[in-house]
């Protein structure tokens, strides 16, 4: 892969303290992350998984306990961690009845989550699940058709903006020539949201490129 397809994705973190109010703001911090990462389709898994170790960490450490919330890629997993001081409230994975208000939080990370565990520390333990992705490397892009296509016609593009001497050009029909174009625009959409790039403020940025050439190559008729 070449170092223009890479997207890197740093490790992050935050400290928090365990109250219900906070759960909406980290989950919103969350979908924001996921979004620059270009990891989209994760966002609701990710969401209800942080939801549930914090709201762990509320019920059975207790309200008002700091903690820090820690997110990263581990290979092609997207990792969550919760942190909390409390060695000895271990989440333990319960079979919850229909009526049972206890045991379900850590039995929907479990079939969200491809993994779960817990790390213990000497003045912590770490709550932590990993989400399987659709990336072909941790700093790629999301492995999906019309990505692959507009990586494609990036390479095109890159080769056939060199200048070839004798180089002929090939001519299509109207209709056909206008439904490439319409589809490759399509596909490079696809490639800048897998690349965290906000698609509108692209296409914003080239029809003022466009109007800006437009109106050079007009006065130097």
């Amino acid at each position: 892969m070449s170092q223009e397809a890479c997207l890197p994705r740093k490790p992050w973190d935050i400290a928090f303290t365990a109250e219900p109010a906070e759960v909406a703001s980290l989950r919103r911090i969350m979908r924001l992350h996921l979004g620059v990462w270009g990891l989209h389709e994760l966002v609701d898994d990710a969401q209800l998984c942080v939801s549930e170790l914090v709201s762990n960490v509320i019920t059975h450490v207790g309200p008002g306990t700091p903690a820090t919330l820690a997110v990263f890629m581990k290979g092609t997993h997207l990792r969550i961690e919760v942190h909390d001081p409390d060695t000895r409230a271990l989440p333990i994975l319960r079979d919850a009845g229909a009526d049972s208000e206890e045991g379900r939080g850590m039995g929907l990370v479990d079939a969200l989550a491809d993994r779960w565990g817990v790390l213990l520390h000497p003045d912590r333990k770490v709550t932590w699940c990993e989400l399987t992705t659709k990336l072909i490397a941790p700093d790629g892009h999301v492995e999906a058709p019309a990505v692959i296509r507009a990586e494609a016609l990036l390479r095109h593009y890159a080769a056939a903006a060199q200048p070839r001497r004798g180089a002929g050009v090939g001519r299509l029909a109207s209709t056909v020539a206008e439904e490439t174009v319409i589809a490759a625009i399509t596909d490079f959409l696809h490639w800048f949201r897998a690349h965290g790039r906000d698609a509108d403020d692209m296409l914003d940025r080239a029809q003022m490129r466009f109007e800006a050439e437009y109106v050079a190559s007009r006065r130097g008729s």
